[in-house]
């Protein structure tokens, strides 16, 4: 008994089920995450079309496209029939979909909410590996002055000096700030030096006139707010 797979080619689905002629038919919002990247990649391998390739390249990241971004060339090139030019053309769209979001990001202007801070500081924080910690300068009208980038941590933290994050609120002449820091975990829930580090600026603040209106920890797909939560 012939027991070999049998692999279906793309060209011979329906055509209005083969990825870039759906996409022409049905729009781009039709497609399934697998059958936009099974355009990217072009073909598959052997054993199995670019459609289930895919399939198994997001079934990898538990079909997290956020994920599949951050793996390396190497990374990619490790599943058959992704070569080396597969691999960039998949990273490379991923990167345009994440500027496209900074860009978005970049016309806030003015604060009016916690997602406008979320949405603000995503594309500083959610892909990162180790910890930063920024504060976002504000005027009376809480238009945004400056986002700042204070330090830089490892995977669980990061050191913060109340000096340098107020010595810039003085050196852009803000009257507020906001802080925001990520957590490569992907837990919201502040720690006890989250907690304590938040009191102590805001502490400082007071002394100066600069008003602490919240603090932002940011993950991949949401954030928690110290300000929402009634913890400033």
């Amino acid at each position: 008994m012939n027991t070999e797979k049998t692999v279906i080619s793309i060209k011979s689905w329906n055509q209005n089920d083969r990825p870039r002629e759906k996409l022409i038919a049905k729009g781009k919002n039709a497609l399934t995450d697998a059958e936009l990247i099974a355009i990217l990649i072009g073909s598959g391998n052997r054993d199995e079309s670019a459609v289930a390739l895919s399939q198994r390249l997001l079934l990898h990241v538990d079909h997290e496209l956020n994920a599949l971004g951050k793996l390396s060339v190497q990374q990619l090139t490790k599943f058959k029939g992704i070569g080396e030019a597969k691999a960039i053309a998949i990273i490379a769209a991923l990167e345009l979909g994440r500027r496209r979001r900074g860009e978005v990001s970049s016309r806030i202007e003015k604060i009016t909410s916690s997602k406008d801070v979320y949405e603000l500081m995503y594309p500083e924080l959610a892909d990162l590996m180790h910890e930063e910690f920024w504060v976002i300068y504000l005027n009376n009208s809480n238009k945004v002055l400056q986002k700042k980038q204070i330090s830089i941590g490892g995977k669980t933290g990061t050191l913060v000096d109340a000096r340098i994050v107020f010595g810039a609120a003085l050196e852009f002449g803000a009257t507020a700030v906001i802080l925001a820091h990520n957590h490569p975990s992907g837990t919201l829930q502040p720690s006890k030096a989250d907690k304590e580090l938040t009191t102590k600026l805001k502490n400082g603040g007071a002394c100066l006139d600069i008003k602490l209106l919240d603090h932002l920890i940011v993950t991949e797909k949401e954030y928690f707010s110290f300000a929402d939560a009634a913890m400033i």
